[in-house]
């Protein structure tokens, strides 16, 4: 089996990760994944696709995640390995897609606007 370079998004986050047939090794910015995201909550989104195909311990994952927070590279590496679950059999897409994980999520912070404190918040306003 070849590479499979797929590429996910979250806000500002952003994964590419390289998935190959091996034993089951994610590898995050070159460090273990449990190591990357401490959180049980975090580990478990990025296995979660993984978990829903039954493949844990098939694929070799290496991951280079660049901006936002730890929760938006977790979710945009969940995104990036059910693309590259898809890429590799079609039939894995039907019950990604049924938990929501072939979605790209578009909510973004608001930019802020010239005159106000920040995009909704206004300045405090003075009658006299």
């Amino acid at each position: 089996m070849e590479v499979i370079n797929t590429i996910g998004r979250r806000k500002t986050a952003v994964a590419r990760i390289y998935l190959k047939s091996g034993s089951g090794v994610i590898t995050v910015n070159n460090k273990d994944y449990k190591e990357y995201f401490p959180t049980g909550t975090l580990q478990y989104l990025v296995t979660q696709p993984l978990e829903i195909i039954g493949s844990m311990g098939i694929y070799d994952i290496k991951v280079n995640l660049d901006g936002g927070g730890v929760t938006g590279q977790a979710e945009a590496l969940r995104l990036a390995i059910s693309r590259a679950l898809c890429e590799i059999d079609a039939e894995n897409r039907p019950p990604l897609k049924a938990k929501g994980l072939m979605t790209r999520d578009p909510r973004m912070v608001e930019r802020k606007k010239p005159g106000q404190k920040k995009a909704r918040k206004k300045f405090q306003f003075s009658k006299r």
